[in-house]
C-alpha cells in the first residue's frame, strides 16, 4: 500500500479491511506521511499496536 491510500483509509468514515503482511487484520491508528510509516492496532486489543512501513499493509479485496 502507498502512503496516500493509507491516509485515505485512515480518513474514511467507512470500515475498510486492512491486513499486515497479508495475514493479521489491523486498524490504522495514525499515518506518518513524511516517513511512510503507520501505527496500527493488531486484532481487537487497543494496547497491541505496532509502527510499520505502509508497504507492509494491504487492503483486503471485497468479494
Amino acid at each position: 500500500m502507498d502512503v496516500k491510500r493509507a491516509m485515505d483509509i485512515f480518513n474514511d468514515k467507512a470500515t475498510i479491511a486492512v491486513q499486515l503482511d497479508g495475514e493479521d487484520p489491523v486498524w490504522i491508528e495514525h499515518v506518518d506521511e513524511v516517513h511512510g510509516m503507520a501505527t496500527v492496532q493488531v486484532g481487537s486489543r487497543p494496547t497491541n499496536t505496532h509502527t510499520v512501513s505502509v508497504d507492509r499493509l494491504a487492503e483486503v479485496e471485497k468479494l
